[in-house]
Order: C-alpha cells, then sequence, then structure tokens
C-alpha cells in the first residue's frame, strides 16, 4: 500500500494505472476510521482493480463553531485498516495541498437547503467542493459513500449528473454497533453515559419504522420518534424530518419510500450525531 501527500504524486499513479488499463474505486473520507468506512473498503475492493481512500479532514465543511480542530485523528490507524482491507493507495493532503487561496467552489441549491444544511448553511458547499476536487485528482471510476448521510449522498449523486462526472456513485448500508448505534468518528466524543443515552436514536428508528408499515401521515411518524428521543433527559433534537429521498423535501403523508433523518445533540457535545434511515412501506 502507498501513501502520498501532493495532488502531484497521486496523479502520477492514477495516470500509470489508467495507461494500464485498471478499475479505480475511490472511498472519500475524513479518517479515524472504523467499520463502517471497512465495509465501504471492502465494497471497493470487490468492484474494482485498484482501491483509493483518501484521508482529509476538510475545512471548508466545518462552520466557524463546529468541531474541526477537535475532530479525531489517528493517521497511523487509518494506514492499518486500510491495509488491512486491502487499499493501494491512501492521499493523505494537507489542507495547504488542498486549497491556495481558493476563490472557486461548488454549490448546491435546493437540496442542501433542509435539514443539515439548515444549521450548516456552509457544510455542503464544502462536501461538494472537495469532492469534485478529489474526482478530478483520483479520476474513479466508481466512488463509494455511506447511506448514514443520506443527504450527503443525495447531494452528491446530484451534482455528479448536473456537472457530468464521469462517475458511478456506489451507496453503501449503514454499519451499526450491536447494540444500534451507527458507527461514526464523532462516537468517541460521548462518555459512557452520553454512550448509553445515545441509544435513543436507533431506538427511535425502530419505533418509526413500526409506525410507518401501513402508511400514515408524516406527523404521525416524527410524533412518535420526537417521544422516544426526548424521554431521554441527555438528548436535545436539532431535527427529525420525513422528505423526499431523492429531493430531501418534506412529504406530509408517507406513500411511497421517504427518508425519514434526524440529527440530536448528546449531552454537551460540539456537533451532532445524526442517523437516517430509509422506510419502506410494507408490501
Amino acid at each position: 500500500m502507498q501513501v502520498t501527500k501532493t495532488v502531484e504524486a497521486t496523479r502520477s499513479l492514477v495516470k500509470q494505472w489508467k495507461r494500464e488499463g485498471k478499475t479505480i474505486g475511490l472511498v472519500p473520507t475524513m479518517g479515524f476510521l472504523h467499520e463502517g468506512h471497512a465495509s465501504l473498503i471492502r465494497k471497493c475492493r470487490e468492484e474494482n482493480d485498484i482501491v483509493v481512500v483518501s484521508d482529509f479532514v476538510n475545512p471548508t465543511q466545518f462552520g466557524p463553531n463546529e468541531d474541526l480542530e477537535a475532530y479525531p485523528r489517528d493517521f497511523e490507524r487509518d494506514c492499518a485498516l486500510c491495509e488491512k482491507m486491502g487499499a493501494d493507495l491512501i492521499f493523505n493532503p494537507q489542507p495547504e495541498e488542498m486549497y491556495q487561496d481558493p476563490c472557486a467552489y461548488v454549490s448546491i441549491h435546493t437540496l442542501s437547503d433542509t435539514l443539515c444544511g439548515k444549521t450548516r448553511p456552509i457544510h455542503f458547499k464544502g462536501v461538494c467542493t472537495v469532492v469534485s476536487k478529489l474526482f478530478h485528482i483520483a479520476a474513479p471510476d466508481k466512488a463509494y459513500f455511506g447511506q448514514k448521510d443520506a443527504q450527503q449522498l443525495a447531494i452528491i449523486r446530484k451534482m455528479v449528473r448536473d456537472l457530468n462526472f464521469d462517475v458511478e456513485i456506489v451507496g453503501c448500508p449503514i454499519v451499526r454497533e450491536a447494540d444500534g448505534l451507527a458507527k461514526s468518528s464523532r462516537n468517541t466524543y460521548l462518555n459512557d453515559e452520553e454512550r448509553k443515552a445515545a441509544l435513543c436514536l436507533s431506538r427511535a428508528v425502530k419505533r418509526g419504522q413500526e409506525v410507518i408499515r401501513t402508511g400514515c401521515e408524516s406527523e404521525a411518524v416524527l410524533k412518535e420518534m420526537r417521544a422516544v428521543i426526548e424521554a431521554e433527559p441527555l438528548a436535545r433534537v436539532d431535527y427529525v424530518s420525513v422528505v423526499d429521498a431523492l429531493t430531501m423535501q418534506p412529504v406530509e403523508r408517507v406513500e411511497k419510500d421517504v427518508l425519514v433523518a434526524m440529527a440530536v445533540y448528546i449531552g454537551v457535545i460540539i456537533g451532532c450525531i445524526a442517523q437516517y434511515t430509509v422506510m419502506p412501506l410494507a408490501a
């Protein structure tokens, strides 16, 4: 497994692999990798000749009061996981390698106006910009993203269609802990009491699935899910919403597959733990 720190070195390797006729898969990450990331790398390994993992905490998607400096980092651990999963290359640039007095950014409208985008107005501009850059640098045939960040996945797919990127976007299922909590790098912020309290999220998902099976008004789902979360004293709801899984716009009645998304603060951690689920109607 190789490690590159510069755009030039990464492009040089990619061009060599392309000349050899090899297919390239990209797994974009912000590091501090866990089993959720491992599942993306594993899927990428199955479907491509070359696996490239980007390991970069992207500053442009963090707001002024968000946790950029506190975001967990452990590059040696990341390398060990990537090598175990069969990655061929880790691209690990510094911020100054990716951004030199930038004036050009990639923004997306409508899809970024709801859910996490409502309270984090610059977040998805940063995400779209860095992902666009990674697509240009690594020139992947396929790129792999987790369904846990469902709004991000929908936005990336729309950006790829609108800007004619020649890359296939592959969404991969949520990976959860044994007790149901979705795996997240930010879970490390939680102390033991907060970690236990965070289970209200998976309980709320389960309750929402029970309510939604036969079709209902969206408000009925939200009421039941909020009740589960608000019963936990350490939890504070940022949002719980029922939206169209493609447009990210609210829907009043559940009559087809929808995305039920929520972001919840647990205790006093900076940021939020977001857990998403696509809830299909029962046949």
